[in-house]
């Protein structure tokens, strides 16, 4: 045996034992007569003492020989320490060193391996095996364990099935650019990798096996913005037989359950909120709402002045920084070049001081008076001792504008607790978005998302105004899981496909599959799809998933540790009858 205990479990209830422990050498401290070394594994650290009154000779100078990241093996007692260490577990006893071995020398790391490193993200993911050793990169992945365990335990008790898809499917148009892998074995001809199991999920229901999950890879090859991988993790989920309020209802409890399992917090009713009333009150469709600063719209009290600014402009909103009043003119004009950073893209912003004293200092105090200010302030919510930020513009932009800076300024006054949970459900999206390149409608969520029975007739005749039977799970301001009713009869998939731009022949040679399917008795069914790694990390009180991914890529979607994506060599490229021009 390499160990008996790990390096975590020892105790005074040890004292007297002989054990045996392996692991890496964490730190050593040389006094000469006496070495001192931390023996760190997964579970923890011990410390290990050389006494050269006590130790032989020649383990005693081998002790001075080790270098951090040693792997080593010890054998000895188990003494009570003198100095005890209240910080880790095993801090009350040491081990008094009879046997070394050292199973492999290590070259000094590239950065410390502490809590705290020197080692900037680059250099970490390149040596992630090294970054793996840290407390945070592997108490994330253990907690990441945790999470999926607790998933299948729900899930598996409320009789679903955990069923395996394939991974070298075809390419179908479902959002972003596929994966593709060419075929060795059909010249000219490609599989593509699933951006996700979503027709596969499907034909398991119209397969009658009822309730089906999968935790399982996804991949998609688009440009990545911040916090994005080209390869991410789904709780994939289908059921079959159901309206929306069941999907909603048994999720909710899968939230709910992990909540209580994971991090010990019981959270009350899940609030609803429909898409236009999400934009209308936070300005995005995933809106965090453990804090206020809810948008107050200002048309009918700002507009029709002598200030064309909000004359000319679709939309006047504002919002009330709670306490901010006393924010200094310097510190307002930081906000100002905040929002005209080309990532907000705001032209300027208008501010209204609420002064203890119940009067109003405003930019625009030229244009407006004291009253008119009152009236912005009911509008926004806006309390003695709060700042009004104004923005105005276009409805769309705007809107995403005001959400940015509330979430900014959420970051900045430390609202946004990671220690606090706030789910909503996000009901009735928009069927269909309208692109401007292509000028037709796409789907917003997929192409087999159901639209509201009571809006079908609109497809004809308003189709932006068509609603679908979708929903999204958002917490803390992140989408965290989203699904719909899906589509389960050919005639209403083919209508669908006829707004969505796809003749009968492209339709057929997409997805004839699944429309043959439908041809042979498809329930109702519908489903969700959480992001695991967003998930894990906001269960975990962050919201950077990196961390939470045993090796991540980097921005540029490439791993820098094997150095992927490569070239292949001219050999493998005439297997696969490709040819390479750059």
């Amino acid at each position: 045996m390499y160990r008996t205990h790990s390096n975590g479990e020892l105790r005074l209830t040890h004292v007297g034992q002989e054990v045996t422990l392996a692991g890496w050498v964490q730190k050593s401290r040389d006094k000469g007569f006496m070495i001192w070394v931390d023996l760190r594994d997964r579970y923890g650290i011990t410390q290990l003492i050389f006494d050269e009154e006590r130790t032989p000779k020649d383990i005693m100078e081998r002790a001075k020989a080790l270098g951090r990241e040693f792997v080593i093996q010890v054998t000895g007692e188990v003494i009570e320490r003198v100095s005890k260490n209240k910080n880790i577990a095993t801090g009350e006893v040491e081990i008094l060193v009879k046997e070394l071995t050292v199973l492999n020398k290590a070259k000094v790391p590239p950065f410390t391996i502490e809590d705290e490193t020197d080692g900037g993200d680059e250099l970490r993911m390149k040596y992630r095996y090294l970054d793996i050793r840290r407390n945070p990169v592997k108490n994330n992945l253990i907690f990441r364990h945790k999470v999926a365990q607790e998933v299948r335990n729900y899930l598996s008790k409320e009789g679903f099935i955990e069923v395996e898809t394939p991974y070298l499917i075809k390419s179908t148009p479902e959002g972003a650019r596929d994966f593709v892998v060419p075929s060795r074995m059909n010249e000219g001809q490609f599989y593509a990798l699933p951006q996700s199991p979503q027709t596969f999920k499907q034909l398991l229901m119209i397969g009658g096996m009822d309730k089906y999950f999968q935790i399982v890879k996804c991949f998609r090859d688009e440009d990545l913005r911040a916090d994005r991988q080209p390869e991410f993790t789904q709780i994939d989920c289908e059921m079959a037989f159901v309206e929306q309020e069941d999907i909603l209802t048994v999720f909710e409890g899968l939230t709910r359950h992990l909540l209580k399992e994971v991090n010990g917090v019981t959270v009350g009713d899940f609030p609803r909120m429909t898409f236009d009333e999400a934009m209308k009150r936070y300005g995005n469709d995933k809106p965090d709402i453990r804090f206020g600063m809810e948008f107050g719209e200002l048309n009918e009290v700002a507009k029709h002045k002598d200030f064309n600014v909000f004359n000319n402009a679709e939309l006047v909103v504002g919002i009330a920084v709670p306490g901010a009043a006393s924010y200094t003119r310097k510190e307002i004009d930081r906000l100002i070049d905040w929002v005209k950073r080309p990532q907000v893209g705001a032209l300027g912003m208008v501010y209204v001081k609420c002064n203890e004293d119940g009067t109003y200092k405003s930019s625009v105090d030229k244009f407006y008076n004291q009253e008119d200010l009152a009236l912005w302030a009911k509008a926004t919510g806006a309390k003695a001792g709060d700042l009004i930020c104004v923005l105005s513009g276009d409805t769309a932009k705007v809107r995403t504008q005001l959400s940015a800076l509330r979430m900014e300024l959420a970051e900045r006054l430390g609202l946004r607790k990671p220690s606090e949970f706030a789910p909503l459900w996000v009901v009735d999206f928009p069927l269909l978005e309208w692109d401007e390149e292509t000028e037709r409608y796409h789907a917003m969520h997929h192409p087999f998302t159901s639209p509201k029975p009571e809006d079908i007739a609109l497809l004809d005749t308003n189709p932006g105004k068509v609603r679908a039977n979708a929903y999204d799970l958002v917490l803390n301001g992140n989408e965290i899981g989203g699904g719909s009713i899906r589509i389960h009869d050919k005639e209403t998939q083919s209508l669908m496909f006829d707004h969505l731009g796809f003749t009968q022949e492209e339709a057929k040679k997409q997805f004839g599959f699944l429309m043959n399917a439908f041809e042979y008795g498809a329930p109702p069914h519908g489903g969700i799809a959480f992001g695991l790694d967003r998930l894990v990390a906001i269960l975990g009180g962050q919201e950077t998933i990196r961390d939470f991914i045993a090796f991540p890529k980097n921005n540029s979607g490439r791993d820098v540790m094997i150095d992927a994506p490569a070239t292949i060599d001219d050999e493998q490229l005439n297997e696969l009858h490709l040819k390479v021009e750059l």
